[in-house]
């Protein structure tokens, strides 16, 4: 059974996801947060998989209680993806950076919510979506180019066009096929890479692919 917690300050919008997620013989709604406070603590004392987190919230917003969320022992193994409206949000790039596994746009299709919950469940990110690489490719833009980086050095050669392809976005899928590998195989190269980079989840392997200037913004996967 997936647990979550749904955070969000309107009680209308937390009322719709738990009659979607609740109505699903694998997942249930274990508590609900209107406020980051409250989130932050529902986290703690529940412990569930996954925590809807709305990024605009009070007291704190979504993005400061997901920073608290992944920070705290206590919470440990707790995945955070982060609501949002697809034209705001400045939020999201610091969300994946403060530890978010992936984001949804408010508006999303009811299947499309339940694919994320499971996705992020089983220990996965949600950086797939084309909105998604849009989205960080456009902070990414607006950052400093980086310099050569010193994090890329304990990874061998295929780590680092793996690291690549993730950072544009491609499935384990389609990365054995980019690369003419086994999907396991392929599989096996992300996970080793997240363990040398020290990362926890696919997302936070975007982040270092254009933190560290291995992926160019607008350059094709």
């Amino acid at each position: 059974m997936i647990r979550v917690v749904l955070a969000d300050d309107q009680n209308l919008v937390r009322a719709g996801f738990r009659s979607i997620l609740d109505d699903e013989d694998d997942i249930q709604v274990v508590g609900e947060a209107a406020d980051g406070e409250r989130a932050v603590a529902l986290a703690r004392d529940l412990r569930p998989d996954v925590v809807l987190m709305d990024i605009r919230m009070p007291a704190p917003d979504g993005l400061e209680a997901t920073r608290r969320i992944v920070a705290d022992t206590g919470s440990a193994g707790v995945r955070v993806v982060i609501l949002t409206t697809f034209d705001v949000d400045d939020y999201v790039y610091g969300a994946l950076r403060a530890g978010a596994s992936g984001f949804l746009v408010k508006d999303t299709e009811p299947m499309e919510l339940l694919h994320a919950v499971r996705v992020v469940a089983r220990g996965d990110a949600l950086i797939a979506p084309a909105v998604t690489r849009r989205l960080i490719a456009e902070f990414a833009r607006r950052a400093e180019r980086p310099g050569p980086s010193p994090r890329l050095n304990a990874l061998t050669a295929r780590e680092r066009e793996v690291l690549g392809l993730v950072g544009a976005g491609l499935s384990n899928d389609e990365i054995a096929r980019r690369l003419v590998l086994s999907p396991a195989t392929a599989k096996t190269h992300v996970s080793r890479t997240m363990t040398k980079l020290g990362v926890r989840d696919r997302a936070q392997l975007v982040i270092v692919a254009y933190e560290t200037g291995l992926i160019t913004p607008g350059r094709p996967a």
